[in-house]
């Protein structure tokens, strides 16, 4: 099964007075690389997390925004430091003996003094929260995967498209080699005609076309080729990811359809050349977005 690496997923869920969202997207990478946005109260689930979601995606870069709401996740408590408030207030007394300060001490004084007051923050309902949590997770890479599924299905069938020409256009050049041999027989015997009359070697023409033939034989190119696009339409089927595999035969086709093209010396196989190189240039757009 062909799966893209570009999707978006969605899932949310409510709970007493609280609620999580969940959203992700992905786009192509050579590997996984996943990057998670949250609230930092929740950072320690940042590898539960990863491990859902790679039980879904192997292959791209995700991008994963949670948003968590609610009344119940944080109790505030006011904390005082008694035995911080009577030093500074003794020390208030201290000085103002010491000196013979007047006035007395406001409640703004007191409640200006650094660390006496101190606003203590406790989670509840944590382990409700993360459950519910992970299965939205969970939720929303299985609907990433279905979107990079249904992708994927358009991006095959674009592909086979471009193979089948391919594989035509393989069976017109091994039609064509042979005719390029011969027409150049018969070139190299009418200018050697046109040179030397009725006296030329009639093995020697021989000779050279032999030469010519070995030069300019496409047949071990082609059965390489026509090996490569069995090899290509094969892991299509294939239910694992491929996209690295489909990358690496695309570069191997190029490869021998190069290889044809500085052999020809003939303009109609020069012609179906150009013709591979242009399916196989949007193969290989296709195929780097391949999980």
């Amino acid at each position: 099964m062909v799966k893209s690496m570009t999707g978006f997923g969605r899932a949310e869920a409510k709970q007493g007075s609280y609620q999580i969202l969940v959203e992700m997207k992905s786009v192509n990478h050579r590997f996984c690389e996943i990057n998670i946005r949250m609230p930092k109260q929740f950072l320690a689930m940042e590898e539960k997390m990863k491990k859902v979601v790679n039980s879904f995606l192997q292959r791209g870069r995700i991008e994963m925004f949670i948003t968590i709401e609610g009344q119940d996740i944080h109790d505030k408590h006011l904390n005082v430091d008694w035995e911080l408030l009577s030093a500074y207030i003794d020390s208030i007394h201290k000085v103002k003996d010491r000196y013979q300060i007047s006035g007395s001490i406001e409640i703004n004084d007191i409640l200006k003094l650094e660390n006496v007051f101190t606003i203590m923050e406790t989670q509840t309902g944590m382990e409700a929260i993360e459950e519910l949590l992970l299965e939205q997770v969970h939720s929303a890479s299985k609907q990433l995967v279905a979107m990079r599924t249904a992708e994927g299905d358009q991006l095959k069938k674009d592909i086979i498209t471009h193979l089948t020409f391919i594989e035509n256009m393989s069976e017109q050049l091994s039609k064509l080699g042979p005719t390029v041999v011969e027409a150049y027989r018969l070139r190299l015997e009418k200018k050697l005609k046109e040179y030397l009359g009725s006296q030329i070697d009639e093995q020697r023409i021989l000779a050279e076309a032999a030469i010519f033939a070995d030069k300019a034989d496409i047949n071990e190119e082609l059965k390489r080729i026509n090996s490569h696009l069995g090899q290509f339409n094969q892991s299509l089927q294939s239910t694992d990811p491929v996209g690295r595999k489909l990358d690496f035969l695309v570069q191997e086709l190029n490869r021998e359809v190069n290889t044809i093209g500085s052999k020809a010396n003939d303009a109609n196989i020069a012609n179906l050349v150009v013709e591979m190189k242009a399916c196989l240039e949007k193969i290989k757009e296709q195929v780097q977005n391949i999980e």
